[in-house]
Formats: C-alpha cells, structure tokens, sequence
C-alpha cells in the first residue's frame, strides 16, 4: 500500500523551473509510528484526517512545498478540566533537498521521491496549544470545592494566609476597610 504522503518528483526535478499542485485527506498517523498522549494533553488521533494542499516547486537546490494543512486535536481546557476539540489550521513552506545536502532546516528527497509525512507530523505537533482553553472567558474550577464555575456558583472562601494578612488592612484614599479588617 502507498502512502499518499509520498510524492514522485522526478519530473519536476528534470524540468526546472517547474511545479505541481497536490491536494488530499489522509490519516494522520496510518502507520501508528507515534504513542497516543495522557488524557490531560493535547493531542490529534492516529486515525484524523488532515486535509493539505501544497504546490511543489523544483528550483536548482531542491525542491519547495508551500500551502497548508488542518488537523483535528483533542485536549483538555486547562481551567475547567473538560475535553475540548478544535482544527489547527497551518501554512507550509519548507524545503526538500538531495541527501548530501541535508541539514536539519530541510527534509529529504529520497531516490526522486518526497515524503510529505514528516514534515505535516511536525508542523502539526509544533501548532498543538500546551494549555487550551474551552472559551476565552471560562471560570474554571472552585480551588476549594471543585464545583465547575461556568456551570454554578459557590460560596467558598479561602483561608487568609497570615503571611499576607498585614495587608488586608492597607487602606488607599476613598477606600472602604475589607471585612473583618481593623
């Protein structure tokens, strides 16, 4: 079976300057190279379908892949704990050069071949949120009784540290002492 990451690009490269358009939606991770996450991390499922679409230009040093990609993830809002979803949406532009040429700032061309594969698995871990949230305005969790802040209220109260109490009766002009403050 082929992968529809894999490109032939012995014609372009033959043919310079020259280009071609490549779209299609394959699975992110078909050959399961990449252990899926703990819960609490963000993460995208071997089985999502990224959707891309590059223009493969040959030049005398290589080759050139511009466009984008979308990938589907799954995470946790960092405030409130519940499993969120979004789609990142990434604009591409790297480069694929011959093997003796090969620093890490670029990505192979195998035998007149490009896999596309490493290069969308690293632009899409790179633009995976470390802390998502599930809306901007989300209050999260009580510290003290756990209850969920966009879904009701409580009365909790914390403990004053003594550390800090000092500074509870720190006054400014036109201000009202805090309660239960001297």
């Amino acid at each position: 079976m082929s992968s529809p990451y894999r490109i032939a690009v012995a014609k372009l490269r033959r043919d310079l300057p020259a280009s071609t358009e490549v779209a299609f939606s394959a699975p992110f991770d078909a050959e399961k190279i990449f252990d899926p996450k703990g819960e609490a991390e963000t993460d995208v499922s071997w089985d999502a379908p990224i959707d891309l679409q590059v223009k493969i230009e040959s030049y005398s040093g290589g080759l050139r892949v511009k466009g984008s990609l979308s990938a589907p993830w799954r995470g946790t809002c960092r405030r409130c704990s519940k499993t969120i979803d979004g789609i990142s949406h990434i604009s591409l532009n790297e480069r694929f050069v011959d093997p003796e040429d090969l620093t890490e700032d670029f990505y192979p061309i195998d035998q007149d071949f490009i896999d596309l594969a490493p290069m969308v698995h690293d632009a899409v871990f790179l633009d995976l949120p470390l802390a998502p949230l599930c809306s901007p305005d989300c209050k999260g969790l009580c510290p003290y009784c756990g209850i969920d802040r966009n879904e009701a209220s409580c009365e909790c109260q914390g403990e004053t540290d003594p550390r800090w109490a000092t500074l509870d009766s720190l006054r400014f002009d036109n201000e009202e002492p805090a309660p239960g403050a001297e």
